[in-house]
């Protein structure tokens, strides 16, 4: 069992190393997380490799994206960020993304932030870690499924995953790589990967992206290698940008604007920082029920949802 899932890991490394050298460019969205790094260590082999990492109010990512930086001499540039820069950046993901989803908006800030200042610094393509936790079952959510359960919703999240780096790149004008998802062959293998070498117990912890860590033990550092999974928000820093939304409207002011807008436009606001997106997408599009496609209408927003989605992009919902 052990000599099958090095050859698995050998055969990994090997496929994911041709993805990189495909979809290869001089700069990368670096968050200093486990999928980031095991691409930056890579590429860093074939180019020059900048690194961006976006930082609100000393970020967790920053340590960590600053020891593979070190580690593989990469270019390393800090985009540190105040309330003023993530509440302009938030104003086009919602426009962009058509979301008011409080942690779709966040998540999304740190990219278009880290993408602007690539393409301040003359870059126009830029490669992201996107996919690798949807390939190898990164989110802690899947820990506790049974084995078919757990294939079941990793197939229904292949059908379904799309990335927000592909479109607020093309709305700069450049281009984003995936080097998990980008290659048709290192994808499909992946995907093959036995379920029980992607989630598995060690050093006394139940980890996501097993396969994915192993394969590069010994080349990334160990912090690194059995860091666990850090969304971007929490990463960036950006989940605490709700704190500074808060202050935006009296609680007073919000249960009666909640109240007109359940009236007027069917959406179940649950915060002041939903708000706050939602203001910028009524602005942008109207009422969300008259947008989407498919038979769900969503019970938060009413916009109208693909039968085989069980969430709502756009408000947030979960489950639908």
């Amino acid at each position: 069992m052990t000599e099958e899932w090095v050859e698995s890991a050998v055969k990994l490394r090997e496929l994911l190393d041709s993805s990189v050298k495909k979809n290869l460019t001089e700069c990368i969205l670096f968050s200093g997380g486990l999928d980031t790094s095991v691409i930056a260590a890579v590429a860093s082999s074939y180019t020059q490799l900048t690194g961006v990492t976006v930082s609100f109010h000393n970020a967790p990512d920053v340590p960590y994206a600053e020891l593979i930086a070190q580690n593989f001499g990469m270019n390393h540039v800090i985009v540190r960020v105040n309330e003023e820069d993530v509440k302009e950046a938030v104003v086009d993901i919602v426009r962009i993304m058509r979301s008011f989803d409080p942690m779709e908006v966040r998540n999304d800030a740190t990219i278009i932030i880290g993408l602007r200042a690539a393409n301040r610094l003359g870059f126009r393509g830029v490669m992201t870690g996107d996919a690798g936790d949807e390939l190898f079952a990164g989110y802690s959510f899947f820990f506790n499924l049974t084995r078919d359960a757990l294939e079941r919703n990793l197939e229904n999240m292949w059908r379904i995953m799309r990335f927000a780096s592909k479109p607020l790149a093309e709305s700069l004008g450049m281009e984003a790589r995936l080097p998990f998802l980008d290659d048709v062959d290192f994808k499909d293998f992946a995907m093959k990967i036995p379920v029980e070498w992607k989630i598995r117990e060690e050093r006394n912890q139940t980890y996501g992206k097993w396969i994915l860590r192993k394969a590069f033990e010994g080349i990334l550092p160990k912090e690194i290698i059995w860091r666990m999974k850090v969304p971007i928000e929490q990463g960036s820093g950006t989940s605490t940008f709700s704190q500074y939304l808060e202050k935006e409207i009296t609680d007073t002011d919000f249960d009666r604007v909640r109240k007109a807008i359940l009236e007027g436009d069917g959406v179940r606001l649950r915060d002041k920082e939903q708000l706050f997106y939602f203001r910028i997408y009524k602005n942008e599009y109207g009422s969300p029920r008259d947008h989407g496609e498919g038979p769900k209408p969503c019970p938060g927003c009413g916009v109208h949802v693909a039968s085989e989605i069980n969430f709502c992009r756009t408000c947030g919902a979960y489950p639908i």
